[in-house]
């Protein structure tokens, strides 16, 4: 399997060179990341516009390693998802436990922010 990666300051884009999202898939990216995080990366946004369809057991690995991510004050966010996997998610019941940006610009405005409330936070 395929990732095409680029790395920024605030985030890793990752993007799946895979047409099909299925579980093989969403565990690779999972083992991606967390090779990535290892080497200093610790925001990711992965850009599903090369897959045309999913496995509803694609889901599951995904939906563990965003709560990975955000025990540790990390954000994981999904982008560029087309109508059929949207509409998967929604069928898988995993709609509140991924979170997704319609677009990319807005994947990176979720990062951002993310990154804003929690340095706010530690402020506190």
């Amino acid at each position: 399997m395929e990732f095409k990666i680029d790395a920024k300051d605030n985030y890793t884009l990752i993007t799946p060179e895979s047409a099909i999202l299925d579980a093989n898939v969403s565990d690779l990216l999972a083992v991606k990341c967390k090779i990535l995080y290892e080497n200093g990366s610790e925001n990711f946004i992965v850009d599903l516009s090369n897959c045309k369809t999913a496995n509803m057991d694609a889901f599951e690995s995904l939906i563990s390693f965003t709560a990975d991510m955000y025990e540790m004050e990390h954000s994981f966010v999904l982008t560029n998802l087309n109508t059929e996997i949207l509409n998967k998610i929604k069928d898988a019941d995993a709609i509140d436990r991924l979170n997704y940006a319609p677009t990319f610009i807005e994947a990176v405005d979720i990062i951002n922010m993310e990154i804003l409330e929690r340095d706010l936070f530690r402020e506190e």
